[in-house]
């Protein structure tokens, strides 16, 4: 008897082991393009048909959650916040027996805790609060989940007054607490361990999940979703960013970038003002560089609306910028198409002119849907963007360090000592890259520089190993161009370039030490090796906060390029042009170098029409962007195919005279398909799941031989069936 059942318990192991090991295999073969992210459960109003499903939080729904996704076709992931989040069991101590919110969350001068809602607390992660994480973790894992994203590892740059947080600034440095407002050295290092923390906690995190999914014959992927290193300087937060890509087990970044984050003002030729293309566009960027140089995954995010309750118009126009931004990146093809679907498609909000609130108008809805079934079908590419290429600017997770408070008179507004190098560029048309000092010990990642912008006004190198990478690579014929007046009470907190034995005023001093140039001498350009330095005592906030303060930064941009680097002829322009594909992307700027629209000959589709209609041409004006579908590009005209949909498409059929296939999107929202065909339709029926026939209409075009198909859309499909 206890042989029989020692068989049957072996036997039961064996089918277990063999289902889950079955169960992963699958997952793993789950297509992985496209994801959102949602709290709330499966609903047919919001189902948006993504690859992916990102879960969002544990709760007591959370398995109840995952089996709804799952049993609509999802590849279930996910996503919970790692600084904060609804974890009243620890925070109240039903966990531990010991309350944590008092003491561990994130604490201003004046005693105020700063919250991510009520009884949410920006947390100071601390090794218990880390130990808590984990049993989150091994839920995940149990329940059969694979890629786990902890997104925005936030400490408010203002948050370092709590009881926890001098406890750990004891333990990392050795010596009491410094209230962070009394001296530059103190905000540094204060904003110095808030990035430790942060760094640490994902790091033994990620070590549990990996360790934990091999036990159980799970590889366990991980992921960061984060805001870029432009925005969180910018709103004054300090976040592990590049470092993270160096970390062993983490897989990869989701790139946050939204009309949220893209709408922060930024000065340019003296004005203040919201530019949401030219900034979303290098926010992306400053993620891209984050991973390029290391092979790590990125996916793009990007927000039809935003925490901030503006009017649909509003989100409408800047959406169109920030997602045109996304797609100027030809070398990313993963996309986050949204998060919160269910506040898109349920919830109210102004329009212009009225006070009352309004659910997504149907025109919207459409549109949206169809730029995001668009990120489903992009390609990845080859060609680039238009413009002049090879002109990067250093960036540095050290930029975080010195935003918050002011010292000493010394002031960055809205991060001008960044973007005084970066929007002069921009703004004339020249597609310039950031580059991660964090990254600069990766052979790829200066590859592709001609000459590289940099300053330490707005951030400071955090070993001598940058100065020592920077030389090495002006040594082999790279064209430096060093902005800075070195006067910012940052140059004189206690760091490497003035301890132990160094005694330079400023890291930069170091910097030039290495090439062999005596910087007093005054001159512009010095030579080491083969490569040219050009040194100019100006802080880079000076060339945007000042009407026409770039001048003589594009000067010697221009000599930098043309002469130094040997690089081609500097062009400018006021847009970007990228062809991915079918698509044709393209952005025309305003405060540009002249007013002029882009011409683009057609016939093309315009996909941000919810109409879908063919142009002979599109003529795009300065401050819009345009999605087009270039129907010149079509290599088999007589073969039939869905060319744009505010829906996803299934099970396409193509015999002689016949295409059939399944369009799923959203329940009750307006779907308009533009078709490619042969011949004219004879006849086109539309039918439910159930084989009902529904009212549609559809409209031919000769010219292009494609048809423009409408009908109410279901989440549990829609059949179209055509013959010609």
């Amino acid at each position: 008897m206890y042989k029989r059942i020692l068989l049957l318990v072996n036997i039961l192991i064996f089918a277990f082991g063999y289902s889950c090991n079955a169960q992963t295999k699958e997952k793993d073969t789950l297509p992985i393009k496209t994801s959102f992210q949602e709290a709330a459960p499966w609903n047919a109003a919001y189902d948006i048909r993504t690859d992916i499903a990102m879960v969002y939080g544990m709760d007591s729904t959370f398995y109840q959650r995952v089996e709804g996704y799952r049993k609509h076709g999802y590849n279930v992931q996910f996503m919970t916040g790692i600084a904060w989040g609804n974890y009243q069991d620890y925070f109240t101590g039903k966990w531990d027996r010991k309350e944590h919110e008092e003491d561990e969350g994130q604490v201003e001068k004046n005693g105020n805790h700063i919250g991510h809602g009520k009884g949410i607390p920006y947390v100071v992660p601390t090794d218990n609060y880390i130990t808590y994480f984990k049993t989150i973790i091994k839920k995940v894992i149990d329940a059969g989940i694979t890629s786990i994203y902890l997104e925005e590892p936030e400490f408010w740059a203002k948050g370092g007054y709590s009881k926890a947080f001098k406890e750990e600034w004891q333990k990392y440095y050795g010596f009491p607490w410094m209230p962070q407002d009394e001296s530059p050295e103190a905000t540094y290092l204060s904003s110095k361990l808030k990035y430790h923390l942060y760094f640490h906690a994902l790091k033994e995190v990620f070590q549990y999940a990996k360790s934990y999914g091999e036990s159980k014959g799970i590889q366990v992927k991980t992921f960061v979703p984060t805001h870029s290193l432009l925005n969180y300087s910018a709103w004054s937060i300090v976040s592990p960013e590049a470092s993270l890509a160096a970390l062993p087990g983490m897989n990869g970044y989701i790139a946050q970038v939204w009309t949220g984050t893209s709408r922060e003002p930024v000065y340019f030729n003296g004005i203040k003002k919201e530019r949401v293309f030219e900034n979303a566009f290098l926010e992306y960027g400053s993620m891209l560089s984050m991973v390029a140089p290391t092979g790590r995954k990125v996916y793009f995010l990007t927000d039809p609306i935003e925490d901030r309750a503006r009017t649909w118009d509003d989100y409408k126009i800047n959406y169109e910028a920030t997602y045109t931004a996304e797609l100027l990146y030809p070398a990313v093809d993963n996309y986050e198409v949204m998060p919160w679907p269910h506040r898109i498609y349920l919830g109210k909000f102004k329009v212009e002119g009225s006070n009352e609130k309004e659910p997504i108008a149907p025109s919207f809805a459409t549109r949206m849907q169809v730029m995001v079934n668009a990120l489903q079908k992009m390609p990845l590419s080859s060609n680039q963007i238009n413009g002049s290429k090879g002109i990067g600017v250093l960036l540095g997770n050290s930029m975080m360090f010195q935003r918050f408070p002011i010292h000493e008179s010394y002031e960055d507004p809205q991060l001008s000592d960044l973007y005084g190098m970066l929007m002069p560029l921009l703004k004339r048309g020249i597609p310039v890259q950031t580059v991660h000092m964090e990254n600069l010990g990766f052979a790829n990642t200066l590859k592709n520089i001609k000459v590289l912008v940099m300053s330490y006004a707005n951030m400071k190198p955090q070993s001598e190993k940058v100065n020592d990478q920077l030389a090495a690579w002006v040594k082999l014929g790279g064209v430096l161009i060093y902005y800075g007046r070195d006067n910012d009470p940052f140059q004189k907190v206690k760091e490497w370039w003035n301890t132990n034995g160094k005694n330079y005023p400023a890291p930069s001093m170091h910097l030039f030490e290495r090439m062999h140039i005596n910087s007093t001498e005054n001159k512009a350009m010095y030579t080491y090796g083969k490569g040219k330095i050009f040194i100019e005592r100006k802080d880079p906030k000076e060339l945007v906060m000042e009407s026409d303060g770039d001048t003589s930064y594009m000067r010697i941009l221009k000599e930098a390029y043309q002469k130094e680097a040997n690089a081609g002829k500097l062009k400018f322009k006021n847009y970007f042009y990228l062809e991915r594909g079918p698509y044709d992307i393209a952005s025309v700027m305003e405060e540009s170098v002249n007013d002029q629209p882009l011409h683009i000959k057609g016939p093309v589709i315009d996909m941000f029409d919810p109409l879908l209609p063919v142009l002979q041409e599109k003529i795009i004006y300065p401050g819009h962007q345009c999605l087009l579908y270039d129907l010149k590009r079509i290599k088999e005209k007589n073969i039939p195919e869905v060319l744009c949909s505010a829906s996803r498409v299934y099970n396409e059929k193509r015999q002689k005279n016949s295409f059939s296939f399944i369009a799923k999107s959203p329940s009750n929202t307006q779907n308009v398909i533009r078709i490619l065909l042969p011949a004219k339709p004879s006849s086109l029926a539309v039918k439910d799941a159930e084989g009902k026939s529904l009212e549609s209409t559809y409209d031919w075009d000769e010219l292009s031989h494609t048809c423009l198909l409408q009908f109410v859309n279901s989440a549990n499909g829609r059949s179209v069936n055509i013959k010609w």
